[in-house]
Parts: structure tokens; C-alpha cells; sequence
């Protein structure tokens, strides 16, 4: 599908507040209902240690779980989980109510409208992504999961910042990610599943009904280290080669929009994806991130098309109400819904700041419909989605 994409810089970045006499004190915030921090301190880039194989990094369903994927082919229904920044670095006990949430929605994985697999949106295990932190922060919490799991890593996967009295860290970047989720088959990571075998750490799954393009949005935001890098060009002939009978999903960890004043939205992600839409001229159906630690539901209007942008990032991380990140306020007011940004074509619909949650994506022939599922600090979740959109597709 042909697109026109409008990118919305502002005239000139906020400029730092300055006291007489004084030197640099601190950036302005951006403007209330602004879903872009264009003002990022310091990039940093870590490269992965390891290089992409040869091919064109798309793992097919089929080759993992052939009976899930023939069972999704028959019924001409795809369901699965997906949701970001569940690394219980702070205790587990909040990753194990949601995790425990997406199981009692799984009977049999693929079948009768079942959850086939838990897409990963990134921060898999905090803080350094360390392989050691493995059991503890994701093995065991999803050690009843019946399905399978796939990811994407997140910043605190690669990242090997030492912080505090932290010892440096033992091994490159992004290792325990690699040996977990891009390992060889067979490999036995835990006593309660096999590693995964994707083909790297930004990769395409291919599905009956979907296809899903994940990237690795590295340790501050960027799809590469310079502009127009080669994840870049990948995400741009994945879209063009993305079948156009089938949904297309774009996942990335850090967010291209976002209203929490803790964030906001990257805008190297949003402007790579933009080149991507705009060079492939494809538009993804849907584009989930994590990182923000909440729940918030964008609509983008991208020719005569709809988008929904989605960020599922309150999957455990966040353990207390005060943990979750807060959206911006407006006059001491919250946002009134449905609100419009400051972005011309990009509304917010609907967000969750107080609970944790996560989603459950549904796809057929011809619809996609986005549930969140919010698992209260206090009490139980009813069992009733607390937001949900549908996209027509075709």
C-alpha cells in the first residue's frame, strides 16, 4: 500500500533552563500532549557482539511447532500473548500474576481459538541481561506457560553498564539473550523448556496469517548506530517482501509514541519505521512496543488507513502502583479521552497507568483485534478485557 508519512519536528529542541550565573541545569519538559522526546542526553550504542547469519533472518512457525502452526492454518485463527519489560529484578511476585493470567487463557496452544505462543516485547531480565539471571527472572516465572515463547531484546538485555557497585560485567552484550532465544536446537536451557532458536536478535516470524517483524531497538532507542544503518534497510525489504495476504505486525521495545513523562516516545524508531513505510510502501497493520512501563493505545492515521500503536510494558517489571510510569497531566488533570496529541495524526484512545496487564492479539483472514488484560495490584482480574480494537484487514 502506497503511503504519504509526515514526520512532526519541532522548530528547534527545548533549550536547557539556565540560572543566573549558572551553567547547564536541566532540559524543559516537552509539551503537554507532545509523544515525541526529541531531546535525548547521550546516546549509546552497543553494538551486538555477534553478526546476523547469512539469509534473510525469517524463522517459520512451521519449523518450530508444526502441529500448532497446521492447527492455525485449518482454523483460520491466530491467537497469541505478547507484552514487554517483565524481568522480576524487584521480586517475581508480579510477573507470576500475570504470567499466570496468560496460562489459564491456554487449553491446548493454537486450537479453538488458544493462545499459540508469548511474544516478548523486550527487558526479559533486568538489569544487565546477565545469563545468570535467567532461572530466577524467566525460566521460573513462565515455567507453567504451555506454549512457546518468543522475544525481542529490550535495552536492560543488552545494556553492560555497571551500576553502583555493580562488578563489571562478565560477558558481552546481549549473551544471555542469545543463548536463550537464538540458540541451536535442542539446547536445553532449563529443566522446564528448550532454549528458542530465532535467528538473531532483530528477526521475522513467519505465521499462517502474520507475518512479525521484531527489531532490536539497541540500549537508548536506535535501530542502528548512524541514519539509514542496516537494520534500517532490513525492516525496509522485510515490509516490501511481507506477504500481502497475511497481517503484518511491527515489534520494537522502545516506543515511537508515548505520553508517560518518565520516556516519551523515540524519535529514531519513529523515524526509521517512517523511512521503512515510506520507502516499502507497506503499512503495518499494527506496532506493538514495551519499555514505557504502562499500558497506552494510540491511533495513527496514515493515509486512508488506521493504525494502532500499542505499548504493553507493565508485564511484571513494575511491581507497586507508584513503579508504573505516569502519563503527563493537564492542569493537574488527567488526559480526557479520546485526546488528541500534537501530532495532527495521532490520537490516544485509551491507557492504564495503575495496573499491570498484557495482551492478547487475535488474527484472522480478515480482522485483528488487540485485547488488554489488566491483572490488579490488589484483587483479581475479572477475566474481561479492559480495552480492545480491531482493525480491518485487506
Amino acid at each position: 500500500m502506497a503511503a504519504t508519512v509526515k514526520f512532526h519536528f519541532r522548530a528547534k529542541p527545548a533549550k536547557a533552563r539556565k540560572s543566573p550565573g549558572s551553567n547547564r541545569v536541566g532540559k524543559q519538559h516537552r509539551p503537554i500532549g507532545d509523544p515525541v522526546e526529541y531531546l535525548k542526553s547521550n546516546p549509546k550504542f552497543e553494538a551486538a557482539p555477534f553478526g546476523p547469519p547469512a539469509g534473510n533472518l525469517v524463522m517459520s512457525l512451521d519449523a518450530v511447532a508444526a502441529g500448532v502452526s497446521a492447527a492455525i492454518a485449518k482454523e483460520k485463527q491466530m491467537v497469541f500473548h505478547t507484552v514487554g519489560d517483565t524481568g522480576g529484578v524487584n521480586g517475581t511476585e508480579t510477573q507470576d500474576s500475570v504470567a499466570k493470567a496468560m496460562e489459564q487463557q491456554i487449553r491446548n496452544p493454537g486450537v479453538n481459538g488458544s493462545p499459540a505462543f508469548f511474544y516478548h516485547l523486550g527487558d526479559v531480565v533486568y538489569f544487565n541481561g546477565i545469563s545468570t539471571d535467567y532461572p530466577q527472572q524467566f525460566f521460573e516465572p513462565y515455567q507453567y506457560y504451555p506454549a512457546l515463547i518468543f522475544a525481542i531484546p529490550g535495552n536492560h538485555d543488552g545494556d553492560t553498564h555497571v551500576r553502583n557497585n555493580d562488578k563489571p560485567d562478565p560477558e558481552p552484550s546481549l549473551t544471555g539473550f542469545r543463548d536463550n532465544f537464538c540458540a541451536a536446537p535442542g539446547t536445553h536451557a532449563s529443566p522446564y523448556r528448550d532454549a528458542m532458536t530465532q535467528p538473531y536478535v532483530y528477526w521475522t516470524l513467519d505465521t499462517p496469517l502474520a507475518t512479525i517483524v521484531g527489531l532490536y531497538s539497541n540500549i537508548d532507542g536506535m535501530l542502528d548506530a548512524k541514519d539509514h544503518g542496516p537494520q534500517e534497510a532490513w525492516l525496509t525489504q522485510q515490509m516490501k517482501d511481507a506477504a500481502g495476504d497475511k497481517c503484518l505486525i511491527v515489534a520494537v521495545h522502545h516506543a515511537p509514541y508515548s505520553l508517560d513523562v518518565t520516556h516519551g516516545g523515540y524519535f529514531k524508531i519513529l523515524e526509521s519505521l517512517d523511512n521503512a513505510i515510506a520507502a516499502s510502501k507497506r503499512v503495518p497493520d499494527m506496532v506493538l512496543s514495551g519499555h514505557v512501563h504502562n499500558y497506552q493505545r494510540f491511533s495513527r492515521q496514515i493515509g486512508d488507513r488506521t493504525i494502532p500503536y500499542i505499548i504493553a510494558g507493565a508485564g511484571g517489571y513494575a511491581n507497586t502502583p507508584k513503579a508504573m510510569h505516569k502519563l503527563q497531566t493537564e492542569g493537574g488533570q488527567q488526559f480526557q479521552l479520546p485526546f488528541q496529541t500534537t501530532h495532527p495524526d495521532l490520537t490516544l484512545q485509551k491507557f492504564n497507568q495503575t495496573d499491570p496487564g498484557f495482551l492478547k492479539v487475535t488474527v484472522t483472514p480478515g480482522e485483528l483485534t488487540a485485547e488488554y488484560y489488566i491483572v490488579p495490584f490488589e484483587g483479581s482480574a475479572n477475566g474481561n478485557p479492559y480495552d480492545s480494537v480491531t482493525v480491518t484487514l485487506g
